[in-house]
């Protein structure tokens, strides 16, 4: 037995040094960890448990692949189980092969079994070429998965090196995806494929790391400096996350607090035309200012995040007056979108904050498909069943008005602050409009113009008009908006809603 013993141990050392010495060398000297390295950063402390080491590609004649380049098997973060995988650039630059493919499959498989999130920490050339169509297989099997256990367990994607062609497509499926600045890219087809193809030159950073896909393509929702950071980052967003589609997320203790916060009278300037951040109106709001944002990078004119209220893990949503006027736009009209359908799909409460001038206008968006983009929008808020609150505090103008969460697409609660606008447009141009004959035979047409703007203003920009008509269900005090979200969230903590029986919905993508 004892020299079984030994073989055993052999066996697993070899496994664990991955493509060995110089190999792991060259991972650090790039700024790299291995995956060994990024599993125990990841994970709680001595709480890792490896599932297929000796998985071998026995078809394989181009050299050992120990452990098949990828770590697969379970752990706890914060105390909760989690399943997860780490390809291995030390063995074959991590590329995909068959059985590679197969350990993955089987822990996502697991995953979904025991309702506990998925997470991919991805350090991959792409295909195993060697293996020719079989690794394509492999390929599919993981989209498969990724797109049948959407909306079952959370799925998030770490990127920790180059990922190209089919390696990127499984993280662009998941959830939420993670990149490191300056040692993580994603394309479809690199740089010097690009050249060939095309003439065209240009670095692999450029074409597609952490900057690119977090500020222009939107296909990296966090990034960091250092990998050690960004798995800090992954370990908080699941702080916030329910394990499955049947558990609520994680509610926490909060100290008790009268909910007045006075600091909101002067968050927001009664002037439509003044611009301000809306973060530090959702700092105010929620549990110890602690907001954590999505895609804070892209499509600045709206903001996405997770916080809590009085304990309670919610969805934020709120126009960004300091971009675009906080107006929609095709890349903030996805961005929403996806958010809700992740809050819907795993019981998070929504919490939106409208303050909006409309979908921005323009030849360019008209012709990019802002009226598709901006249904989307309609569409999320419409399908979702979480509980739903708005909060209107300062314009809500338009289509875009209708889009945020209004009534009218099923809020369950609809509060505006006593400065809110709530009109098809703004005062201005609807003064423009509906006393257009007026202001240009007037004496004083500039005078004329004034008057009519603050009467029209008077008569139908106001939040009582919409109160008057059931469209909001209370005009509250700004200071008592954390009281009024803590009051709607305890109230509505046993919603239940349903939508018509269908396979599914058709959104226009």
């Amino acid at each position: 037995m004892y020299s079984k013993l030994d073989e055993l141990a052999a066996r697993r050392r070899r496994v664990e040094q991955g493509g060995g010495d110089d190999k792991v060398r060259a991972q650090h000297e790039k700024g790299k960890l291995t995956a060994r390295e990024r599993i125990d950063l990841l994970l709680d402390e001595d709480t890792f448990v490896e599932l297929n080491p000796f998985v071998e590609n026995t078809a394989a004649d181009y050299g050992e692949a120990p452990g098949e380049g990828v770590v697969t098997g379970y752990g706890k973060i914060h105390g909760r189980s989690v399943y997860l995988f780490a390809q291995d650039f030390t063995v074959f630059g991590g590329s995909l092969g068959e059985m590679h493919a197969q350990k993955i499959v089987r822990i996502m498989d697991l995953a979904a079994k025991n309702g506990a999130p998925i997470i991919g920490l991805n350090d991959s050339g792409g295909a195993r070429i060697q293996e020719g169509v079989v690794s394509l297989d492999g390929y599919g099997q993981l989209f498969y998965r990724n797109a049948i256990y959407s909306g079952v367990v959370p799925q998030i994607s770490v990127i920790m090196g180059p990922c190209a062609g089919g390696a990127v497509y499984s993280p662009a499926l998941t959830d939420f995806v993670f990149m490191v600045e300056g040692s993580s890219q994603m394309f479809i087809t690199g740089p010097k494929v690009i050249e060939t193809v095309t003439g065209e030159k240009i670095s692999a950073e450029d074409l597609g790391g952490a900057r690119v896909h977090s500020t222009l393509s939107g296909n990296a929702h966090f990034t960091a400096e250092s990998e050690p950071e960004v798995l800090n980052q992954v370990r908080r967003l699941l702080s916030f996350l329910p394990q499955n589609n049947v558990e609520d997320p994680p509610r926490t203790y909060c100290k008790e607090d009268d909910g007045w916060t006075e600091e909101l009278v002067d968050r927001v300037p009664t002037a439509s035309t003044k611009v301000y951040d809306v973060r530090g109106v959702i700092d105010a709001v929620v549990d110890q200012g602690d907001f954590m944002e999505v895609h804070q990078s892209f499509a600045k004119n709206i903001v996405v995040g997770f916080g809590r209220i009085d304990g309670q893990v919610v969805g934020i949503a709120a126009n960004q007056p300091k971009m675009m006027a906080g107006g929609l736009d095709i890349d903030s009209s996805d961005k929403l979108a996806r958010f809700i359908r992740f809050c819907d799909s795993f019981n998070i409460p929504l919490v939106t904050f409208v303050d909006v001038t409309g979908f921005l206008p323009g030849v360019n968006q008209e012709h990019r498909g802002i009226i598709r983009h901006g249904a989307k929008i309609l569409y999320a808020y419409s399908e979702a069943t979480v509980p739903k609150i708005t909060v209107i505090t300062r314009k809500g103008y338009g289509g875009a008005y209708v889009a945020l969460n209004s009534k009218a697409i099923g809020a369950d609660i609809v509060y505006a602050w006593p400065n809110a606008e709530v009109a098809v447009m703004g005062p201005e141009g609807a003064a423009n409009i509906i006393f257009h004959r007026e202001i240009q035979e007037a004496s004083d047409p500039a005078a004329t113009r004034a008057e009519k703007i603050e009467e029209y203003r008077e008569k139908f920009a106001n939040p009582y008009v919409a109160a008057a008509k059931g469209m909001v269900d209370d005009v509250i005090d700004p200071r008592e908006t954390r009281q009024k979200l803590k009051q709607a969230l305890e109230m509505l903590k046993q919603k239940r809603e349903t939508r018509p029986a269908k396979k599914h919905g058709n959104i226009p993508l």
